[in-house]
């Protein structure tokens, strides 16, 4: 009779473990359902997205020139460089660099009279000014820092090169940026 017992006992306790599993279980299901909607809404907006990456027509931008469009509130340079700022920017030799970066790791290969960056300093975030500064740039006046031709940091405060969008060349007078 006491093992008729103990064996009720097992059981009732098997059942209401798996109560308590299952309902545990729906419980953590209603949750995740009602804290999808919230999660979702985190998401970017459709206009939102369609700002992320803008197409720029290249064809009226000559050598030497840089021309300046805003992508994700962020001003970014696009220069169209000279052969004579190519040769300069491959000269140079990475162990005089702070942020050591090589010219062809900086532009798209088939493309490097093209150089776009991101056109904030990476100092304190100021806008430099493009083609001036020491090494035929761009120069921030706030705080003295000397970017060169291929956007890294040459002298002054700024402890990296100027960033590198992602990017990429539809035709050989359109970019789409991002």
């Amino acid at each position: 009779m006491a093992l008729d017992n103990d064996d009720d006992k097992d059981a009732k306790v098997t059942r209401r473990d798996f109560m308590t599993l299952t309902a545990s279980s729906m419980a953590a299901v209603g949750v995740a359902c009602a804290a999808w909607p919230l999660v979702d809404s985190l998401n970017p907006s459709a206009d939102v997205l369609a700002l992320s990456s803008i197409e720029v027509d290249l064809s009226n931008i000559k050598p030497g020139q840089t021309h300046t469009v805003k992508w994700r509130g962020k001003p970014v340079f696009i220069t169209h460089r000279t052969e004579a700022e190519i040769k300069e920017a491959q000269e140079v030799k990475l162990s005089d660099l702070r942020d050591p970066q090589s010219d062809a790791e900086r532009v798209t290969a088939g493309h490097t009279q093209w150089l776009i960056t991101i056109g904030i300093c990476t100092h304190l975030g100021c806008v430099p000014l493009a083609n001036q500064g020491e090494f035929d740039g761009w120069f921030c006046p706030c705080h003295g820092s000397h970017y060169d031709s291929s956007g890294r940091i040459r002298k002054g405060p700024a402890p990296l090169n100027l960033a590198i969008p992602a990017y990429e060349f539809i035709s050989d007078t359109k970019v789409r940026i991002g």
